[in-house]
């Protein structure tokens, strides 16, 4: 596996694999989908470019021959803080170590690249066995909760009014 930065040429890809991942029925061939919870898509082209050219963000990319196996999303926030988003592996190849690897790869660059000294996520809360993966890798539930963004379709149609996200953080 090699990783790299995202770039503008990788946007179509990058977005396919991310769509495949998080909703439909190609996202249920592996364990971390959302399709259950939301409908809709899970991010667009635009957006994905917005990361990429933003200075205080990155999308790391972690690619098996030509082809995009999983990517993450980080944002320097500031003040010692990073965040992460975006955790994406192709449905086919989740359960194999790549999530845990594209963490691992995250940290060290926040570290490195931002001077961070903890980096933080949210989860829809009603991920539980996503919760206790991010648990076994040393994130902490925070016990802060923040609203999920209802009625804005670039972030799904939530299939329930009650979804909301739950901080983990992180010392690094």
């Amino acid at each position: 596996m090699n990783f790299d930065l995202a770039q503008i040429p990788d946007i179509p890809a990058l977005h396919a694999l991310v769509e495949s991942a998080y909703r439909g029925e190609s996202a249920k061939q592996g364990w971390t989908h959302e399709a259950d919870l939301l409908d809709g898509q899970r991010t667009d082209a635009k957006a994905l470019r917005a990361i990429i050219t933003d200075k205080r963000q990155v999308i790391f990319l972690a690619k098996k021959g030509p082809a995009i196996a999983g990517c993450v999303q980080l944002s320097n926030i500031g003040n010692g803080l990073a965040y992460l988003g975006l955790l994406t592996v192709d449905p086919a190849l989740q359960a194999a170590g790549l999530g845990k690897e594209l963490l691992l790869q995250s940290e060290q660059y926040v570290r490195e690249h931002w001077q961070a000294e903890a980096i933080e996520m949210t989860v829809i809360r009603q991920r539980a066995d996503l919760i206790a993966y991010y648990e076994r890798r040393g994130y902490v539930l925070t016990g802060e909760h923040r609203p999920f963004p209802h009625g804005d379709a670039r972030f799904g149609l939530p299939k329930s009014s009650k979804l909301e996200f739950a901080v983990l953080r992180k010392p690094i």
